[in-house]
């Protein structure tokens, strides 16, 4: 599902000026039909912000005008405050589809603009991205409502990474144990030291941070980016199910028996062994997996062919998942030794990256620097997992400012 249009450069330049300033935030675009009717969806990734702030659970709301809950709200433009509620609520009607309106909010919008949504200390504020020169209302002398936000917020959220930094320096006095042999141990431990419960949020790992951890120092060991399901609705296989059928292949699992499986790398510059490959359709704004057969033309020169679709994402999709996942992020680099067949490491050396330039996502994607990992039916009994990983060496390309905090002497 798409639930927003592409930004505009206005748009893109507010979005930086507030991931520079450390802000956090869910977006809705205002629809022509929302607009008329006084109601617009709460998408996935807005009712995932407000439940993991505290703000509002969808998912323990009943349907009916009876249960609607009115939520203290202040839309905020280039220099006043106007105080309004905002009704979140399940309709009785279908399947109950969360939805959420801002009173009185005609006045400061029209159908297509993007709004801005924060929940801060108790208030949600709306701001319209597509009207308001947000930087400009920061640099201005005059202390409005907005920049008096923007200073608060920051402050807050500059206190986070500096308390992060202390904690991981703290852990790096010391070698700590590895949770299980595997690229996901250390990740798992650090988050087990910071407290963290391993969950499956799409939402950054602490306090709005997200944090990624590796050991190897070569410049082509991945990273992973975020996880994300293809539109199985617009996809000509509908479940990750059906592309093991088609393409899996048998391994052990636990107990010895043979089960069909799919563990493979995908890319858009050469099939893998499975005949599956990754094709950028920039016009359409789709990423497509598809089976591809070699060709060689009278130049000697080799392509490859579709033969089937597979699966597709939505780029806007994708986009989102990468803003919201990588608003601030912690690549933590780690030292680690074997000692009596169990890893130990410690962390030595964090990259501190914020906003990541979108538009560099696909490029870095049609070139093979951005890759997909389906693990799909694993032996082990784990769930599936697909999941966008991102070469070391690529990085700065996509996450262009960064800071180095060092950990260890």
């Amino acid at each position: 599902m798409i639930h927003m249009r592409i930004f505009n450069e206005f748009e893109e330049r507010n979005i930086t000026f507030l991931t520079q300033k450390n802000i956090e935030y869910t977006l809705v675009q205002i629809t022509e039909t929302g607009y008329k009717k006084s109601i617009l969806d709460a998408t996935e990734p807005m009712r995932q912000y407000f439940k993991d702030r505290g703000m509002h659970d969808y998912t323990t709301q009943l349907q009916g005008q009876d249960f609607k809950v009115l939520q203290p709200t202040e839309i905020l433009d280039d220099v006043a405050v106007f105080p309004t509620s905002t009704s979140l609520y399940r309709p009785e009607t279908k399947k109950g589809d969360p939805r959420i309106w801002t009173n009185n909010l005609k006045k400061y919008c029209t159908p297509n603009d993007i709004l801005l949504m924060m929940y801060h200390k108790g208030m949600l504020y709306v701001v319209n991205l597509t009207q308001i020169d947000i930087e400009k209302v920061y640099n201005s002398a005059i202390l409005t409502p907005l920049k008096e936000l923007i200073i608060d917020a920051n402050s807050v959220a500059m206190s986070v990474a500096n308390e992060l930094a202390e904690i991981l320096r703290d852990v790096a006095k010391e070698w700590h144990p590895a949770s299980l042999m595997a690229d996901t141990g250390i990740g798992r431990a650090i988050e087990s030291i910071l407290g963290i419960d391993m969950n499956n949020s799409k939402l950054p790992d602490y306090k709005g941070i997200e944090l990624k951890s590796f050991r190897d120092k070569r410049p082509g060991v991945r990273s992973t980016l975020f996880c994300q399901v293809p539109d199985w609705k617009h996809s000509h296989l509908k479940s990750a199910r059906e592309i093991v059928s088609k393409y899996g292949y048998l391994r052990p699992n636990m107990d010895g028996d043979m089960v069909k499986t799919y563990q493979n790398t995908l890319d858009c510059l050469v099939p893998n062994s499975q005949n599956l490959g990754l094709t950028l359709y920039q016009a359409d704004e789709i990423l497509a997996i598809e089976e591809k057969c070699k060709k060689i033309d009278k130049n000697l020169t080799t392509k490859y062919i579709k033969v089937s679709d597979v699966a597709l994402w939505q780029l806007t999709t994708l986009h989102e998942r990468l803003l919201e996942k990588h608003h601030e992020t912690f690549w933590i680099e780690v030292e680690s030794k074997v000692e009596d067949g169990k890893e130990l490491f410690r962390p030595t050396l964090v990259e501190h990256t914020k906003i990541p330039v979108v538009s560099q996502f696909d490029t870095l994607l049609d070139t093979g620097y951005i890759s997909v990992d389906l693990l799909l039916a694993r032996p082990s009994g784990n769930g599936d997992t697909i999941s966008f990983k991102i070469k070391k060496q690529a990085r700065p390309m996509l996450f262009p400012e960064s800071e180095q905090i060092i950990l260890s002497q």
